[in-house]
């Protein structure tokens, strides 16, 4: 599985990337946003159009980067996707745009159909497109028939999602199939799915049955053991916040395992490297 880091953080994005695990990264708006005025309030001021140039100059040839268009009408996201390709592809040539697979922002909108029109003309256009905001297979299955190259389900809000329907209490980092519940019924979403882990299972299984090219980001990830298990049932690609990352490495017994190594290592042995 490939690891892409959910972040805008220039440092975080360095010191990752020093690991020699990180295949990619996934920003958006917000990201940005808290980068910009991180280093803003230390004194070091870049422009938007900067500090993206330099988040692609980081991430090089063959480590695609997600930026996101803000609108929400098929001719504008094709607009602003075709603005950011222009802008910035050219710097390392590994720019996606990511378009939400359904962009209407109310109920009894219009714009349903407008994110699978918007990636339709830009598989067509050669640009390579993210599907965000996934939420279900149905709507996965919809942006890998429209050209998606990439498909990014949010793993993390449909756990937040079932446990709010079921009226459990929690925290974001809660795992949620932890919580031992005992009515599976009542926790199903309308495609019939239990957690975030098992809606990337299902987009897998479909796009497998009929040989899309379409790569799964499963996004909006929590914790270690979500990884894992991401990992288990075969997501191409996690994108995960740099912390999680940070505590995948972490392990109480390698931890005493060092310890222990290092308190009984004798002198004559710590001679070979003199």
């Amino acid at each position: 599985m490939k690891i892409y880091i959910d972040s805008a953080n220039l440092d975080e994005i360095k010191e990752a990337f020093s690991w020699g695990i990180v295949d990619g990264i996934t920003t958006n708006p917000s990201l940005i946003k808290k980068a910009v005025e991180h280093y803003k309030s230390k004194g070091i001021n870049l422009t938007m159009e900067e500090y993206v140039s330099e988040l692609l100059k980081e991430a090089g040839l063959l480590h695609p980067v997600s930026l996101e268009v803000i609108g929400n009408s098929e001719g504008k996201m094709i607009e602003e996707a075709e603005i950011l390709f222009r802008k910035f592809d050219h710097i390392a040539h590994n720019v996606v745009i990511k378009i939400p697979v359904n962009p209407e922002t109310e109920d009894n909108g219009t714009n349903d159909f407008d994110g699978l029109k918007a990636i339709k003309k830009l598989h067509e256009n050669g640009i390579n497109v993210n599907a965000t905001l996934i939420m279900s297979p149905n709507q996965a299955l919809l942006a890998a028939k429209a050209g998606a190259k990439y498909l990014s389900p949010f793993s993390g809000r449909i756990d937040d999602y079932l446990r709010t329907k079921a009226q459990i209490n929690f925290k974001k980092d809660d795992y949620y199939p932890e919580e031992g519940l005992n009515h599976e019924e009542e926790i199903l979403n309308d495609d019939g799915v239990v957690s975030g882990v098992d809606l990337v299972a299902s987009i897998k299984e479909i796009l497998e049955n009929y040989d899309f090219e379409a790569e799964i980001i499963a996004a909006s990830v929590r914790n270690p053991r979500q990884v894992r298990e991401l990992a288990e049932v075969g997501a191409h690609i996690a994108t995960i916040p740099f912390d999680v990352i940070k505590l995948m490495i972490k392990h109480p017994k390698t931890l005493e395992g060092m310890i222990n190594f290092t308190k009984d290592t004798v002198s004559e042995y710590k001679e070979i490297f003199k």
